[in-house]
């Protein structure tokens, strides 16, 4: 539970057990930061209004027991909304790209989150 069982203003691995890895094939702009192309580890520091998506260059990490601010490539802020309907489990989702652009969807319970992503 967001705000309870995972903290607010803490770093979270983004899922369960070994935290959540992305790979981009091309550089890609999150938000306003641009990142090199390759594959990273995804943190984010949830907020009740406001998360801080993080990205990552140590692999293979479990939990973020051995998060290394220092490792950080990016750090962008994402708003925090409402879906329309509670979402039960533990989400991460892209929508179709359109345009050289996409939208990376963080959902869970009553909490949605939308990082824009260029390409």
């Amino acid at each position: 539970m967001l705000g309870g069982v995972e903290a607010y203003g803490k770093v979270w691995r983004l899922g369960a057990n070994e935290a959540t890895e992305v790979k981009f094939l091309k550089d890609v702009t999150l938000g306003d930061k641009t990142v090199k192309a390759g594959t990273y580890t995804m943190y984010a520091i949830p907020g009740e209004t406001e998360w801080t998506i993080i990205v990552n260059s140590k692999l293979d990490t479990w939990g973020a027991y051995s998060y290394d601010e220092k490792l950080d490539v990016a750090r962008v802020a994402a708003p925090v909304a409402k879906p329309e309907k509670e979402v039960e489990s533990f989400t991460i989702a892209f929508d179709e790209p359109k345009d050289n652009a996409s939208t990376m969807y963080i959902a869970w319970e009553n909490t949605l989150v939308k990082l824009p992503i260029k390409y």
